[in-house]
C-alpha cells in the first residue's frame, strides 16, 4: 500500500513532513551503499601476482535493524574461522528486499518477519533458507510507565496520546504493527490518530528515549538490549493479536560464495547460534513476554 495520502493529526512536528519525503529516497541510498561495499566483492582481479596474497572471500548479508546485534557477534566469530570478511547492510526488511531485487547482489537475507523471505522465494531470490529465532511485538513505553499506559492495542486510539507507528510499507514492524491493528479492527483509526510514520525499528526506540512519544509498537526483543533496557518498558499484547514471528536467514541465489554463506546458516541455526539471539530476546519470546 502507498502512503502518500496518509495524514496525520495536525499537531505533527514540521520536521515530519521532511523526513516523509525523504523517505523515497532510502532505497537509492542503500543502492550506493552496496555498490561502495561491494566494489572488492563483484570485481574479480585477474591480474594478481603469484607473490600478492589473494583478497579474502567476502559475504555480503542484509540484515533487519533489530537482529543486527546476533548477527555481527555471529560475523565476527565466522570472520576468524573462515578467514574471511562478512559486511552487513541494516535497514528495514522492507527496504532491503527491494535493493536486493535492484541491486542482484549478496548473499544472505535475514528480515524480521519469515513474510520477506516469502515474498523474496515469489521473486526466484532464494535459493535455501534456515529458521533461527523468533520475534515478537509489544507496546512499548517509557521506563516506569510514567502515563500508566495500559497493555490494550485501543490505546493507539487515544487522542492524548503521542504515538509513532511504523511505516508497513519499509519495515517489518510496521508491517507486523499493520496486521496487529487491522486484527483488532482500528488500523484505519489508529494511522489516523498517529503523530508520526516511521520507517523501522531503530527510530521507534529513538523517539521513546528522547521522550518524542508516549507509545509505540516495536520489536520485544529492542526493549531487553543494555542500551534501552533502562529506558524503555515493553508490555505485552494479547496473543489474539499479536503471534510470534518466525526468523528465517535466506541464502541468496546471487550469492558469489554459497559453500561459505550455507556455513554462516549452520552456524546461526545451531545451538550456539541459537543462544546468541536468544541473550538478545531472539528466541524464546513466549517465555519473556
Amino acid at each position: 500500500m502507498d502512503y502518500r495520502g496518509f495524514q496525520p493529526r495536525e499537531e505533527v512536528n514540521f520536521k515530519y513532513w521532511i523526513y516523509y519525503l525523504m523517505r523515497k529516497s532510502t532505497i537509492i541510498v542503500l543502492s550506493l551503499i552496496v555498490i561502495s561495499i561491494l566494489s572488492a566483492y563483484v570485481i574479480t582481479q585477474p591480474g594478481l601476482s603469484p607473490e600478492k596474497p589473494l583478497p579474502r572471500k567476502e559475504l555480503l548479508v542484509y540484515c533487519g535493524i533489530t537482529m543486527i546485534q546476533p548477527m555481527s557477534e555471529i560475523a565476527s566469530i565466522l570472520e576468524k574461522r573462515e578467514n574471511i570478511k562478512i559486511s552487513i547492510i541494516k535497514g528495514g526488511s522492507g527496504n532491503l528486499l527491494r535493493s536486493i531485487k535492484f541491486n542482484r547482489l549478496g548473499d544472505l537475507y535475514l528480515p524480521g518477519s519469515e513474510s520477506y523471505i516469502q515474498q523474496a522465494m515469489e521473486n526466484d531470490l532464494i535459493e535455501d533458507s534456515t529458521h533461527i529465532g523468533y520475534n515478537k511485538a509489544a507496546i512499548m513505553v517509557r521506563q516506569g510507565n510514567p502515563k500508566n499506559i495500559p497493555a490494550e492495542v485501543t490505546t493507539l486510539l487515544d487522542p492524548d496520546l503521542y504515538i509513532v507507528i511504523g511505516n508497513p510499507d519499509t519495515g517489518s514492524i510496521g508491517k507486523e504493527t499493520k496486521k496487529i491493528l487491522t486484527t483488532a479492527g482500528i488500523f484505519n483509526q489508529a494511522m489516523q490518530n498517529a503523530r508520526e510514520l516511521t520507517t523501522d525499528s531503530k527510530r521507534l526506540v529513538e523517539v521513546l528515549k528522547k521522550g518524542e512519544a508516549d507509545l509505540v509498537i516495536n520489536w520485544y526483543a529492542t526493549a531487553t538490549w543494555p542500551e534501552n533496557s533502562e529506558q524503555i518498558d515493553a508490555l505485552p499484547i494479547d496473543e489474539k493479536y499479536a503471534v510470534k514471528k518466525k526468523l528465517v536467514l535466506g541464502l541468496l541465489k546471487t550469492s558469489k560464495y554459497p559453500e561459505l554463506a550455507r556455513k554462516f546458516m549452520d552456524y546461526a541455526s545451531s545451538d550456539t547460534g541459537r543462544s546468541i539471539f536468544e541473550r538478545y530476546g531472539l528466541y524464546s519470546v513466549d517465555q519473556n513476554i
